[in-house]
C-alpha cells in the first residue's frame, strides 16, 4: 500500500521505516496536530527535530515522530504539557500514577457536567412548564381547589414575558419543600388580611402599609414584584372573577380593600395608582 499523509493519524503508531527526513507539514498531517501546535513544541523544547537541512528546514527522525505520536496521546487524556514533559523525560516518574491522577480529574470533570446537565434539564422544563411538580403534588401543596393547569395556562399567557422567565429560573431550584413553605407564606398572608380588615385597619395607615410590604415581599418568592407592579395585580384581585373569588370566599370585601390599601401605599411612595403600569 502506497504511504499517505494521514496514515498514522493521531492514534496509531507511526510508521517508523519511513519516518526519517519528515518535513513539519507531513508530521502534521500524520499526527493530526497543526504546523503551529508542532512549532510551539519545538520552541518550548518538548519536541524538537533533530535533523535540519542545508538551508536550516526541519526534520524529523523516526524517533522524533514515536515521541510527539505518545505526545498527542497524552495530551489527549487531558494532561498538560509541562507534566507531559516530565512524564516522558523523567525516569523516576510514576507515568502510571499521573495517568490515575490525570482519571480522577476527570471524573470530576464528568460529575460536574453531569450535574450541570441535570440543571439545564430542569431549566428547561421549568420554562416549558413553570411548577416541576406533579398533579398530585400540587394539589397536596396548593389546596384542593388549585388547577393543575394554570402553570401552562399562565404560560402561554405570559411566557414571553421577563416575569416568567424568572419565574421559570427560581422553579427550576424548587422542590415540593420550597413551594410548600410559599404556600404556606401566602395562606398565612391572606389570613392576616382578613384580620385586617375584620380588625377595622384603614388603607394608607401603617398597619396596611406593612401588610402591603409583606405581600410584595411575599410574592416576590414568584418574580421580582415592584410597587407598580403591585398596584396592577391589585386591580386585577378587584376584578378578575377568579381571583376576587378567591379573596372573597376568605372574607367578602377582602379584594377591594386590599386594592385601596395597596394604592394607598403606592401614593405614600409617590405612584399614581390610577397610572401605574406593569414595570
Amino acid at each position: 500500500m502506497p504511504d499517505t499523509p494521514d496514515r498514522a493519524g493521531a492514534t496509531g503508531a507511526p510508521d517508523a521505516e519511513d519516518a526519517d527526513g519528515l518535513t513539519v507539514g507531513q508530521v502534521a498531517a500524520r499526527l493530526g496536530v497543526t504546523v503551529r501546535a508542532l512549532h510551539h513544541w519545538d520552541g518550548i523544547g518538548l519536541a524538537r527535530p533533530s535533523l535540519r537541512t542545508a538551508v536550516g528546514y526541519r526534520l524529523y527522525t523516526a524517533g522524533d515522530v514515536e515521541r510527539l505520536h505518545r505526545i498527542v496521546v497524552y495530551r489527549e487524556t487531558g494532561l498538560g504539557l509541562e507534566r507531559i514533559r516530565t512524564v516522558l523525560d523523567d525516569t523516576t516518574e510514576d507515568v502510571t500514577g499521573a495517568l490515575r491522577a490525570q482519571r480522577a480529574q476527570v471524573d470530576a470533570q464528568i460529575g460536574r457536567l453531569e450535574r450541570l446537565g441535570t440543571g439545564l434539564d430542569r431549566m428547561i422544563e421549568a420554562h416549558e412548564r413553570g411548577l416541576l411538580l406533579t398533579a398530585a403534588q400540587q394539589a397536596e401543596i396548593f389546596g384542593p381547589d388549585w388547577n393543575p393547569q394554570w402553570p401552562a395556562e399562565a404560560r402561554a399567557r405570559y411566557g414571553n414575558t421577563t416575569q416568567w422567565r424568572q419565574f421559570a429560573e427560581r422553579s427550576a431550584a424548587r422542590g415540593p419543600e420550597q413551594w410548600q413553605e410559599i404556600a404556606d407564606a401566602v395562606a398565612g398572608l391572606d389570613q392576616s388580611l382578613a384580620a385586617a380588615m375584620d380588625a377595622g385597619v384603614a388603607p394608607g395607615s401603617p398597619e396596611a402599609g406593612d401588610l402591603v410590604d409583606r405581600h410584595r415581599e411575599v410574592f416576590s418568592a414568584y418574580f421580582p414584584l415592584t410597587r407598580r407592579m403591585q398596584v396592577c395585580l391589585g386591580r386585577l384581585y378587584e376584578s378578575d372573577p377568579g381571583y376576587r373569588a378567591h379573596y372573597d370566599t376568605i372574607r367578602p370585601g377582602l379584594a377591594a380593600w386590599f386594592r385601596r390599601c395597596v394604592d394607598a401605599a403606592a401614593r405614600a411612595h409617590g405612584i399614581d395608582p390610577d397610572t401605574a403600569t406593569w414595570e
